[in-house]
């Protein structure tokens, strides 16, 4: 096997800026995740985070910059691009329709129809059913029936469908933007427990977080961004007491791996 610094990254951003009018909201990022690893994506608020991975994702096109994936050059004009593309996208408020079910909502725009009469499709909801069972039980997923509505299950439960949707179709890349926000601390374990489970079964994961801790917890690698620039790109090592120490100094300027070349450059 390649050692990590070798092998191609599964994707990679280079140089990636975007503007809203007068406000640079990323000023030339680059972003490398590998395969089989978790990378934290940190910063206060206004940092580029969310936008980063908007442009990722195919919901914003950057004003400069390429994105890669598995070494070929990407063009993502929309989410359904990336999608496509095998990069899906956790968001915080896990995107789910309360009213259906959980069978319903992993299939959720990419229905399974078994009978086609004309403009009419009939779906396959058996079908439907098996694989969900399926997914929940590879990722070790506690919910009682794939019939339940999803407007009954906890706020965890929820973020767990959540992820396992975006797993569901051969993702090559799974983001997920504050995944623990507002849930309680029983919940956050099992959502870091299913990151860790992910990562076993070789996924490749970008996580978003306030919560310093999960990223120490669950990460390989982290990136720390300020003001819409990459300040810091190091693993995740040390005591949690150094590590959060570390990471608020670049986080309000203390410290900056990147100055120099910034402004050589």
């Amino acid at each position: 096997m390649k050692p990590i610094e070798e092998a191609i990254p599964v994707v990679e951003m280079r140089n990636i800026k975007k503007n809203f009018g007068a406000v640079q909201a990323l000023r030339g990022i680059d972003l490398a995740l590998h395969h089989n690893e978790v990378l934290g994506l940190v910063g206060d608020n206004a940092a580029g985070k969310s936008t980063l991975m908007k442009v990722l994702s195919g919901a914003y096109i950057p004003d400069e910059g390429e994105i890669f994936l598995e070494g070929k050059k990407a063009h993502l004009s929309n989410p359904m691009d990336a999608r496509r593309q095998g990069i899906e996208m956790v968001y915080q408020d896990y995107a789910l329709a309360n009213n259906l079910d959980v069978a319903a909502n992993v299939f959720l725009g990419r229905e399974v129809v078994r009978i086609r009469l004309g403009p009419i499709g009939v779906m396959d909801h058996r079908h439907m059913e098996q694989e969900t069972k399926s997914l929940l039980n590879r990722l070790k997923i506690d919910i009682s029936s794939v019939r339940q509505k999803v407007e009954r299950l906890s706020g965890g439960q929820r973020q767990a469908v959540a992820i396992a949707r975006s797993t569901a179709f051969n993702a090559k890349v799974i983001i997920m933007d504050e995944p623990t926000a507002a849930l309680s601390v029983a919940a956050i374990d099992k959502v870091l427990d299913l990151v860790r489970e992910l990562k076993a079964q070789g996924s490749s994961i970008i996580i978003i977080s306030h919560r310093l801790e999960d990223i120490y917890q669950v990460s390989d690698r982290m990136i720390v961004l300020r003001q819409g620039r990459k300040v810091s790109d190091t693993p995740v090592e040390g005591d949690i007491h150094e590590f959060r120490e570390r990471v608020v100094a670049y986080m309000i300027g203390a410290r900056d791996d990147f100055r120099e070349k910034t402004v050589a450059g």
